[in-house]
């Protein structure tokens, strides 16, 4: 079996063929690099589990917005609640700050991400937590999936990648969800609405048994995707000008979406997309992710939301981009310290619900995936 094929084989039936968030190909890839499997050519032979993770990851946690440049999110609330519509977001507690524009504010964690400190180890190691909001298909409440994952990837040519992933149940997302689960009889699994699938998958309360594995690395040293699968080398010597780091990375852009070539996309959000695991969860040298701020700084599509709360409760800014999928308009919110320039999460938050988000109202975070670490390690388990 091929290493597409094994894909497709972990993924979940309700999965189908729609273009595939971040999260949840890692999630994949993790099983698929448990199994061992033959090297494929080809522009996406495969994505090792820890690249381009998180860029469109899906979850449920609150967001606290106040717009610099371009619309606002929704207010601060509790992790793995729904985040309420941008309209009721509060202006009154910023009257007196000093409102920069989107590229200072990326200036200055450009200048935070590059005075840090850095030294190379056997493993990079990751570890983070996927929350995807769900509509009970009966019930009237909405529900929190959770999904625990932990990456290792070798430094060495030859080595490994792999980890593991666990699920870690469902549970309804507000006070007022939790009230209408009891209503309903507390029900452990319950079926759940999927944006563009015809029937309705069934969820539970309770965690499963954490699986994976480890298997070497594909071609036996590519550990990435940065529109094309990238080595470890390749990947601690890019480019930290801001104008060359654009240019090696637009080589391998060809005008169409990062998951079909059927999907137009334009430069920028393409860039966007395939570049902010350089700032989230890849390991580049501080030079490189500080490089990164300030190409996206450049770009005219994105805008900088400052005062967000991620789904761990720590505080930072978002440099976001609006796309349309399907018949909605997301928006993809990188979340980052202002204080280190480290990368937090990656949120998915409605603009204009189309039927695949009937239900959700505009500035609801559907998704989210937070980096609880990100790092070097002298060894695995």
């Amino acid at each position: 079996m091929n290493p597409m094929d094994e894909l497709r084989a972990a993924r979940p039936a309700h999965l189908g063929d729609a273009p595939v968030d971040e999260g949840t190909r890692a999630r994949e890839l993790t099983y698929a690099m448990s199994h061992p499997r033959k090297a494929r050519r080809g522009r996406k032979a495969v994505r090792p589990v820890w690249g381009i993770s998180l860029a469109g990851a899906t979850a449920a946690v609150a967001a606290a917005a106040v717009v610099v440049t371009g619309t606002g999110g929704a207010p601060p609330s509790a992790p793995d609640s729904v985040a309420q519509p941008a309209a009721t977001a509060t202006a009154t507690a910023t009257a007196t700050k000093v409102r920069l524009s989107a590229r200072e504010v990326l200036l200055a964690a450009a200048e935070k991400a590059g005075s840090q400190p850095d030294e190379m180890g056997a493993w990079w190691h990751t570890s983070t937590m996927q929350r995807t909001l769900h509509q009970v298909a009966e019930g009237g409440y909405t529900v929190v999936e959770r999904q625990r994952s932990e990456g290792w990837t070798s430094s060495a040519t030859g080595g490994e990648q792999g980890g593991t992933y666990q699920s870690l149940g469902a549970r309804p997302a507000t006070p007022e969800d939790e009230a209408a689960w009891r209503r309903a009889g507390s029900p452990r699994e319950f079926e759940v609405k999927v944006p563009g699938k015809p029937r309705a998958i069934t969820l539970s309360t309770s965690p499963r048994k954490p699986w994976g594995g480890f298997s070497p690395l594909v071609d036996g040293d590519k550990v990435f995707w940065l529109g094309r699968n990238v080595t470890m080398k390749e990947l601690r010597a890019l480019p930290s000008d801001p104008g060359r780091l654009k240019a090696w990375l637009l080589r391998s852009y060809k005008g169409h979406d990062t998951e079909s070539e059927s999907v137009p996309m334009a430069s920028d959000p393409w860039l966007y997309r395939v570049s902010t695991g350089l700032i989230l969860d890849m390991p580049v040298t501080p030079e490189v992710r500080a490089a990164a701020f300030r190409m996206l700084a450049d770009l005219d599509s994105v805008k900088v939301i400052e005062n967000v709360t991620d789904a761990e409760g720590r505080q930072g800014a978002a440099v976001a981009v609006e796309e349309k999928v399907r018949d909605s308009v997301m928006e993809t919110r990188l979340i980052f310290d202002q204080e280190t320039g480290r990368g937090l999460a990656s949120e998915s938050v409605v603009i204009e619900p189309g039927d695949a988000h009937a239900g959700h109202e505009p500035g609801t975070v559907v998704g989210t995936t937070t980096v609880l670490e990100a790092g070097w390690a002298d060894s695995r388990p």
